[in-house]
């Protein structure tokens, strides 16, 4: 048997995203770049638990703050995405410093015959932070161009 043969490809995993790689917002073109590896949109959903999802930061960053039971059940899209992609992943979230890559229960939305099934994500948050971004307005559902006027600062304007 030849070594590349012998090779198998990881199986795909669940990502959920809420902030800036959800469609329609300024990083998604991360998800949909093949040279980082595959991506296959699952649906919509929500987190089972409530989190804190804030904007912080001087580049108005959206944080999932590790505090479980507080804010609320956050809104994203779910990805099943390869082992190149989950590693490309954690080098843009800068995992572990900026944010831990830890599962969290998922809840599906929309109509695609999924509908309030539960799936097991990783997602993007961080346990560390100032205790003052506990107390900026808690949000379900992301978006950069919101009614709350806090653009996100590209990386590559910074």
């Amino acid at each position: 048997m030849s070594e590349e043969a012998s090779v198998r490809p990881m199986a795909r995993v669940l990502v959920f995203v809420y902030g800036t790689l959800k469609s329609g917002q300024p990083n998604h073109g991360v998800l949909r770049d093949s040279a980082h590896g595959q991506a296959a949109l699952r649906g919509p959903g929500r987190t089972r638990e409530r989190f804190p999802l804030v904007i912080a930061g001087p580049h108005n960053v959206p944080f999932l703050l590790r505090r479980p039971g507080c804010g609320h059940r956050v809104r994203g899209e779910v990805y099943a995405v390869d082992g190149a992609l989950l590693s490309f992943l954690d080098d843009f979230e800068d995992c572990p410093h900026m944010y831990q890559r830890t599962p969290a229960a998922v809840v599906l939305d929309g109509d695609g015959g999924e509908e309030g099934r539960t799936v097991e994500c990783w997602l993007y948050s961080t346990e560390s932070f100032p205790p003052e971004w506990a107390r900026l307005p808690h949000l379900e559902d992301y978006d950069s161009q919101g009614a709350h006027g806090l653009r996100y600062n590209p990386r590559e304007n910074r």
